[in-house]
């Protein structure tokens, strides 16, 4: 009874597909390559939030990560921490998902604008600037 009330007035009910919005390029995970590789003597790194800690925890009884080898994570885009026992910095992955960070890091770390990460030096370095961060 109702279906012939639509069709007395002229209404017409048509299911349309529902198609999904694509994700917010805030919620998309990007992988960025940490390289820590070139410090000596070898140490554990942490991002925390994303990585095992390395200041709460032993480092030798945890899955903490060593510097020995590169390491790849899942990064939303966003401010992050890399951090050793003697050297950590802010670094942000952008809408993009490349690396943002300081330019008086740029001593230790490169990678600027890239998905690689790369570390090569074990504490900071003397500078004649303001520190950026």
């Amino acid at each position: 009874m109702l279906a012939s009330s639509f069709l007395a007035v002229g209404l017409f009910v048509q299911a349309l597909p529902v198609v999904a919005a694509p994700p917010a390029p805030y919620s998309k995970e990007h992988s960025i390559t940490i390289d820590a590789s070139a410090l000596t003597p070898p140490t554990w790194w942490q991002v925390p939030g994303k990585t095992p800690m390395i200041m709460t925890l032993d480092p030798d009884s945890t899955e903490a990560l060593r510097t020995t080898v590169p390491y790849e994570l899942k990064l939303k885009p966003g401010a992050y921490r890399f951090g050793t026992f003697t050297f950590d910095f802010p670094f942000v992955v952008t809408l993009d998902g490349v690396l943002e960070f300081a330019p008086s890091l740029d001593q230790c770390v490169s990678g600027r604008g890239t998905r690689v990460l790369t570390i090569t030096c074990s504490r900071t370095q003397p500078y004649g600037g303001q520190r950026e961060y």
